[in-house]
């Protein structure tokens, strides 16, 4: 299954999923992102539009719960698990790896957001590839 990379100037190629997850700058456009995301799934469940903003602390228990805590360092903050998070899923989007329309679908079949977003973290890393 062919994959288009969205390249941009900012989007270069990261060597690791470590790389990717501490990357701060993801991590601010991985923010918009996933809460673009569940607006459009609270959106299409209400019938109307909605604006989210998805909480830190559901975004670190994904991520936990996806297993990817172990690629982190120690005594990281939920401020910066849910960072780690946002990059992931914002770089697996510019890569190609997974479409908004993917992203929503994924999150919407799951009975709660923590789930949706694990779920989602889960296929995003399995499909990244690391020179």
């Amino acid at each position: 299954m062919g994959r288009q990379s969205r390249r941009c100037r900012f989007a270069w190629v990261r060597s690791s999923l470590s790389e990717v997850l501490a990357d701060h700058d993801l991590a601010s456009l991985g923010d918009s992102y996933v809460n673009f995301v569940d607006s459009l799934v609270v959106s299409d469940r209400a019938g109307k539009p909605a604006g989210t903003k998805v909480k830190g602390s559901v975004l670190a228990e994904a991520l936990r719960r996806a297993g990817l805590r172990e690629f982190l360092p120690s005594r990281m903050s939920k401020h910066a698990l849910a960072d780690a998070a946002e990059s992931l899923i914002v770089y697996a989007w510019l890569e190609g790896r997974i479409s908004l329309e993917e992203s929503i679908a994924i999150v919407e079949k799951e009975k709660d957001l923590v789930a949706g977003l694990s779920r989602l973290l889960s296929i995003a890393k399995d499909r990244i590839t690391f020179p």
